[in-house]
C-alpha cells in the first residue's frame, strides 16, 4: 500500500512562490513515475507536472509551463514542485501522484493519489 502526503501549501500573494513537497511511504516509488494535478474551486481536476521515474524527463501544462519546476529525490522518496511567479487562478488543492503513464500532454492510469494540500494565491 501507497501513502502519499503533501506538504507546503499556504497563502501567497501574486507574483510570489511556494514550494509542494510530496513524501511516499509503505513502498519506494523509484521505479514509477510521478507528479501533480490541481483542482480549482468548482472547477475539474486538472494535470500539472509529470517526472520520469529516473528525474531526467520533466512534462508541464501549458499554464504552468516556465513558472513551474517539478523535482524528486528517489533516495528519500519524495517529490517537490517550486512554483514561481503564481497567479491567482493557480488558487487550487495540488494532489501528488504516483505511477500511471506519461503521455506527455497528460498522465492517465494513476493509481496513487495524495490527499492534497491547499495553496491559494491572493491578488
Amino acid at each position: 500500500q501507497v501513502q502519499l502526503v503533501e506538504s507546503g501549501g499556504g497563502v501567497v500573494q501574486a507574483g510570489g512562490s511556494l514550494r509542494l513537497t510530496c513524501a511516499a511511504s509503505g513502498r519506494s516509488l523509484s521505479s514509477y513515475a510521478m507528479g501533480w494535478f490541481r483542482q480549482a474551486p468548482g472547477k475539474e481536476r486538472e494535470y500539472v507536472a509529470a517526472v520520469s521515474w529516473s528525474g531526467h524527463s520533466t512534462y508541464y501544462a501549458d499554464s504552468v509551463k516556465g513558472r513551474f519546476t517539478i523535482s524528486r529525490d528517489n533516495a528519500k522518496n519524495t517529490m517537490s514542485l517550486e512554483m514561481n511567479s503564481l497567479k491567482s487562478e493557480d488558487t487550487a488543492v495540488y494532489f501528488c501522484v504516483g505511477g500511471g503513464t506519461i503521455t506527455g500532454s497528460d498522465y492517465i492510469g494513476i493509481p496513487y493519489w495524495g490527499k492534497g494540500t491547499l495553496v491559494t494565491v491572493s491578488s
